[in-house]
């Protein structure tokens, strides 16, 4: 899956330290099946050298806007108009200023000024020091280019060259790329807040045993980019699980069924669409050891009582919000066998609009799935693709069923 495929970008490097990233950037952006063209300020090329970009993109690197390579003497006008869109990493804080005014005295800032408001846009991936970051000159020009319709994709916090430690730094390539990709995705879910539970739950036995399950918690949390991807603000309530949290994204941590419980209600009441992907135990012990349970050599196997964990997702849908389709529900249903007549059941039972299922020992761990939507209307077959594919189907299925229902969408 190439998320940039049949995408140009004009990639705008300006003075900065953080021009060393900006050759994984242009690998990353190239991977993901877009081409690129580089333009270089002066000032950059005092960081790494054109010949760099060139071997990297396949492309001669612009520099000048009287490159005499250009026919018409007009790259600012030739390079511009080929673009899908212009990202300019990293963007000092003097090149921020330069765009705010408007100033097109070398070829960068002249295609930027020069270029279709309306069909390329302006992404920004500032660099810079802490204390110019924090500057109220800059933080009105960021402001001021965000009202002029620009993209600043915000900064990193961390270590910088100068030896201080603070915000500036530019976004790792990679978190720069799910940024990329995420602009271009269709923004069907804006406005709203979605509220998604990801990965197993643990619950213990005595202080170093638990009982839990095989869930990976990949389905949730590309669930919650995907949603990010659509305009969505997003909370991610996840078990214990070692997966980053996507770009833009809230993340709650929670351990066992109860934890989840509490953070779910309480997140719920601001949510406007819940998708309950987490697997969580069904049962928990009903008296855990304080210490380690052990061995003594008789042979005795200790008895565990167990009692039922809550049914977060019945819970959340029959609450008031749920009740009154103010917060719209859907389930995941893993099975290992009869999905369809499993999956059914617990759509009823649980009284959703929609469930989800799928085949866990099929998916757990895995990076692609295959799913099952169960409705009012009947059933639907989502073909094994990776997750995250599928999460970006699923998030647009919905926005059209919550439309349709009348939703604030």
């Amino acid at each position: 899956m190439n998320d940039l495929a049949g995408k140009h970008i004009v990639l705008g490097l300006t003075g900065g330290i953080a021009c060393y990233k900006s050759a994984e950037l242009c690998r990353a952006l190239l991977k993901e099946g877009a081409t690129v063209q580089v333009v270089m300020t002066e000032a950059a090329e005092q960081f790494i050298t054109p010949i760099t970009l060139q071997a990297l993109s396949n492309r001669p690197v612009y520099s000048s806007q009287w490159d005499p390579r250009e026919p018409n003497n007009m790259p600012h006008i030739n390079l511009s108009r080929e673009a899908d869109a212009i990202l300019i990493a990293p963007c000092s804080a003097d090149f921020m200023a330069k765009l705010v005014h408007g100033r097109a005295d070398e070829l960068l800032s002249l295609m930027c000024l020069a270029r279709p408001l309306d069909k390329v846009p302006l992404l920004v991936a500032p660099a810079m020091n802490r204390e110019m970051w924090a500057h109220p000159a800059t933080q009105r020009n960021m402001a001021q280019l965000t009202s002029d319709g620009a993209m600043i994709f915000g900064v990193g916090t961390g270590d910088q060259a100068c030896g201080e430690t603070g915000d500036g730094r530019m976004l790792e390539p990679q978190e720069l790329l799910e940024e990329v990709i995420a602009f271009f995705q269709p923004k069907t879910l804006v406005g709203e807040h979605l509220l998604v539970t990801a990965g197993p739950t643990y619950e213990a036995i005595d202080p170093v045993r638990g009982i839990t399950n095989l869930s990976s918690g990949k389905m949730g949390f590309a669930i919650a980019r995907a949603a990010r991807e659509a305009g969505a603000e997003v909370t991610l309530i996840a078990g214990p699980v070692h997966l980053t949290t996507p770009r833009g994204v809230t993340r709650v941590n929670v351990t066992s069924a109860q934890n989840m419980l509490e953070a779910t209600v309480d997140c719920a009441q601001s949510a406007h669409i819940f998708i309950a992907t987490a697997a969580v135990a069904d049962w928990r012990p009903a008296n855990p050891a304080e210490q380690k349970i052990k061995k003594d050599g008789s042979g005795e196997v200790p008895a565990l009582t167990f009692v039922e964990n809550p049914d977060i997702l019945a819970t959340v849908a029959q609450s008031p919000r749920g009740q009154s389709g103010a917060l719209y529900c859907v389930g995941f249903a893993a099975e290992s066998q009869d999905l369809l007549a499993n999956a059914q059941a617990k759509r009823l039972r649980k009284g959703v609009p929609l469930l989800v299922g799928n085949i866990g020992p099929a998916t757990f761990g895995q990076d692609d799935n295959a799913l099952l939507l169960v409705d009012e209307l009947g059933t639907q077959d989502l073909a094994r693709d990776s997750k995250l594919a599928l999460a970006r189907k699923l998030i647009a299925k919905i926005a059209t069923r919550t439309r349709a229902k009348g939703q604030k969408v």
